[in-house]
């Protein structure tokens, strides 16, 4: 029994293989391309600035800590490029041939993906330990 034919046959298990599979191959590239204990120590100190503009009254201290969320922010998504880079093409190859077999069988298919992958990520980055 070839994949297409196990796909037409289990649309949603085999949804959910492939999304638990893409999940977990996008996570280890996130892991090992980037800086994980440089990225737990901006999301510790974005954690920090919250609580301190919680507490905070004084406008101009609040523009100060608001300025350097931002700065942070940005570092932290400057970082994730890279693991974007490496998986952009293959995924996007992948969903181009993903929905030319759902269309037909599965109506919403991808809201189903969207779906097990939330899933999936939160329970892989755990078991991962991925900042």
């Amino acid at each position: 029994m070839g994949l297409e034919e196990v796909i037409t046959n289990y649309p949603i298990y085999s949804l959910i293989v492939i999304s638990v599979a893409v999940t977990t191959f996008s996570t280890i590239m996130h892991k090992w391309l980037t800086n994980q204990e440089h990225l737990k120590n901006l999301k510790k100190r974005q954690k920090e600035i919250q609580k301190e503009l919680r507490g905070c009254k004084d406008p101009s201290v609040m523009s100060e800590l608001n300025a350097e969320m931002l700065k942070l922010t940005g570092v932290m998504m400057k970082s994730s490029f890279r693991p974007l880079f490496v998986t952009f093409l293959p995924l996007l190859l992948l969903f181009f041939w993903l929905r030319g077999i759902y269309d037909s069988i599965l109506d919403y298919w991808i809201w189903y993906y969207i779906g097990f992958s939330i899933a999936s990520s939160m329970i892989v980055r755990k078991l991962l330990k991925v900042a």
